[in-house]
């Protein structure tokens, strides 16, 4: 995937710090999430899972671009773009918040970092929201300054996790609560450290702020970690999935408004400050949803890798709905899935029929998350 390789879409597609390393520990694979590469195969996807959920992974999650917004009007701004109350917001906080439009659809759903009184980061799923954010400020009358800073995060999760953070940084690190962040440095390498993830499990994020040092952050990381079990990996779809967790495009899009998602708990139509979307979500909250996420057991063999199309869901012979996410998990042996349905085929233990590529098959809507519902492990 580089020049000596003799594979690579050109200068367009951006690399990461990490890109050299992850070749050098097994990447076998990318994809393109946010205009960058990010390492998508490190070998079999049911190694890298156990991996996951039994010892830790390094991830190198640089495609997480972060949008800062900085300035005295910044705690204004940001609440403007998100119809989650920040007003208790601490600094050294983290929360996940959605990004919603005029329609009340989803623009992004983010981890928003709040670093200063007057700094936050918005550490982006998959679509752009630095030149909305430009965009929007043009006319909001605000005095605020948003751009995207040189910052790249690496993901370190999994049980060990923990052993690894306080081999690197010591006992200081220990009390890091979960989505809390604090700014620190590893051998003079300026680093914003969080406790967030992308994995449903204990969970770190590294966000390098010195590009030049991506790799001697990695290897010093996987050194650290050797006797821990550490592995080179990614982002792994089958635990994302056991946990519910939502990925943008295939879960949700532009189209797809909070309430559909059961995620109104991130939506506070009551309080006083405006944010964009704020009277279109007041009209779908009070019209009621045609659909709703939901999550789904399919009957048939394992499937042998996720999705990569969307599958429809039947119900009494019509079209209902479709597939977003599907995996077949070896730890709870069966097949799992988020999908997006009609909302009178949304109840427990309703019976529909999934269109597999390799045939109907029936499947029963279940109670999502698959596993860990409570997120006892994320906040351990």
């Amino acid at each position: 995937m580089n020049d000596t390789h003799g594979v690579g879409f050109g200068t367009q597609i951006r690399r990461s710090p990490f890109f050299d390393a992850t070749l050098r520990w097994g990447a076998q694979g990318f994809s393109v999430y946010n205009h960058m590469y990010i390492p998508r195969d490190f070998g079999d996807p049911v190694a890298n899972f156990w991996n996951l959920v039994e010892r830790a992974i390094l991830c190198d999650v640089a495609v997480e671009r972060q949008v800062e917004i900085a300035g005295p009007d910044a705690a204004c701004f940001t609440q403007m773009l998100t119809p989650r109350n920040l007003s208790a917001m601490q600094v050294g906080q983290c929360k996940y918040v959605l990004i919603t439009n005029a329609e009340g659809g989803i623009v992004n759903d983010p981890v928003l970092l709040r670093l200063a009184e007057d700094r936050f980061w918005l550490s982006l799923a998959d679509s752009d929201v630095l030149l909305w954010a430009q965009g929007l400020a043009i006319h909001s009358g605000m005095d605020v300054t948003i751009r995207e800073p040189v910052v790249s995060p690496l993901q370190l999760q999994g049980p060990r996790s923990g052993d690894i953070v306080r081999e690197l940084f010591g006992d200081a690190m220990m009390d890091l609560g979960y989505y809390r962040l604090r700014q620190t440095e590893l051998d003079g390498i300026p680093l914003v450290v969080s406790r967030t993830g992308w994995s449903s499990e204990l969970g770190y994020e590294l966000y390098l702020q010195d590009a030049a040092r991506g790799d001697e952050l990695w290897e010093r990381i996987m050194a650290a970690g050797g006797p821990f079990g550490l592995a080179a990996g990614h982002t792994s779809t089958i635990r994302r999935i056991e946990g519910g967790m939502l990925s943008y495009h295939a879960d949700m899009d532009i189209g797809t408004n909070p309430f559909e998602l059961g995620l109104d708990r991130l939506v506070d139509l009551d309080m006083e400050a405006e944010f964009v979307g704020k009277t279109a979500l007041r009209q779908i909250r009070d019209a009621g949803v045609s659909r709703r996420q939901v999550g789904l057991v399919i009957e048939a063999e394992p499937l042998a890798g996720p999705n990569t199309t969307f599958w429809p869901i039947e119900a009494r012979g019509e079209t209902v709905g479709k597939v977003t996410s599907a995996v077949h998990s070896p730890r709870l042996g069966r097949n799992i899935a988020l999908a997006m349905v009609a909302s009178a085929e949304a109840e427990i233990g309703t019976e529909l029929k999934v269109a597999l590529p390799s045939g109907p098959a029936r499947a029963t809507v279940v109670e999502r998350p698959f596993h860990d519902p409570k997120k006892r492990l994320a906040a351990a």
